[in-house]
């Protein structure tokens, strides 16, 4: 049992800390920007990911979801189920031209090397991972999940206890585009409802009691929520610096040495990873049963280029807010049926 929650927990941290997480720039913009009360709002996130990501798999348990097809379809019917799974599939698509844009976008800012290389990169190695189904996604996850721990702790620890938690945004303001610090964060979990729905469904293969879906679920939740706690109180120590940056979590690793920043950089290309492979695996689960499964996975992640081509900001400001809604739909929708 040990081993699939840990698992389960592993998975489930890689799919929610992907590009925007693990850079700071979601974090500045869904709590910093509310100064200490931030605090608070990451602590509703914590609290419901912790939940809700239990919930979601004790019900896959109980009622044998195999696949995300299978839940929508007992969950809404034939007709809308269909709907929604088209919407789906293609934000999975998407998701996944997010992460590769990420990539290029890394390597270019950073290594000083082709934006092309990058993409490249991230397909090649998604492609090898996605050949091997849930037991490749388990595998990688399960080893690059603690680097990104134990990169994000460290830095928040070094940074803020040199610093002594002195924040240079402590009042932030009251109400913005997303409302005060509570809605921020019900949105917040909204932006990452609709991949955990879609990767949670495909993990009955390694839920094998009611325990080991309560200690993945709750264990992965209590992470992601001391992750984003390590990563919010940095933002709050350098705000003014860094709070207009795309990737402000590069900045602040200046603070430590340049040389620190490029293994921070290297942490911020593994959540883009382990994300784009969350996405990948959602839409290839799909084809278990397919004889054409090698050449459908090789036109997905070759198809990915052309989107990954407009931009990684673009992609991440048009396209999320769209998904998070539909997600924060589906999620609950779920947790009140099923």
């Amino acid at each position: 049992m040990k081993k699939e929650w840990f698992n389960i927990a592993s998975i489930y941290i890689g799919t929610v800390i992907g590009a925007g997480f693990a850079s700071g720039r979601e974090i500045i913009e869904f709590f910093g920007i509310y100064g200490v009360n931030g605090i608070w709002g990451m602590i509703i996130v914590g609290i419901i990911l912790s939940l809700v990501g239990s919930l979601l798999l004790i019900k896959i348990y109980n009622n044998k979801i195999n696949g995300f097809d299978e839940l929508i379809c007992n969950i809404f019917g034939e007709r809308f189920g269909s709907l929604l799974d088209n919407i789906i599939t293609f934000s999975l698509y998407t998701g996944f031209s997010v992460m590769v844009a990420g990539s290029g976008a890394l390597f270019n800012q950073e290594l000083n090397l082709s934006f092309n290389l990058g993409v490249i990169f991230m397909v090649i190695l998604s492609f090898i991972v996605f050949l091997f189904s849930l037991e490749g996604l388990s595998f990688i996850n399960t080893i690059l999940v603690p680097l990104l721990i134990i990169g994000i702790i460290f830095t928040s620890l070094y940074l803020n206890i040199r610093e002594g938690y002195n924040f240079s945004n402590v009042n932030g303001v009251n109400l913005t585009l997303k409302g005060n610090f509570i809605t921020s964060a019900l949105l917040y979990v909204g932006s990452n409802s609709l991949i955990i729905v879609v990767v949670f469904s495909s993990l009955l293969p390694i839920i094998n009691s009611k325990k080991t879906a309560i200690l993945g679920g709750s264990i992965g939740g209590v992470i992601l929520f001391i992750l984003g706690m390590s990563i919010l109180t940095s933002m709050l120590i350098y705000y003014n610096e860094v709070f207009l940056l795309d990737i402000p979590m590069l900045k602040i690793c200046d603070y430590i040495n340049v040389g620190y920043r490029k293994f921070y950089a290297v942490i911020l290309w593994i959540a883009m990873f382990t994300t784009a492979l969350a996405n990948g695996f959602g839409f290839i689960n799909k084809l278990s049963n397919s004889k054409y499964k090698i050449l459908i996975i090789g036109l997905y992640c070759l198809l990915s280029i052309p989107v990954a081509k407009l931009g990684f900001a673009k992609l991440v400001g048009i396209l999320y807010p769209i998904f998070g809604l539909i997600g924060f739909f589906v999620l609950v929708f779920i947790l009140l049926v099923l």
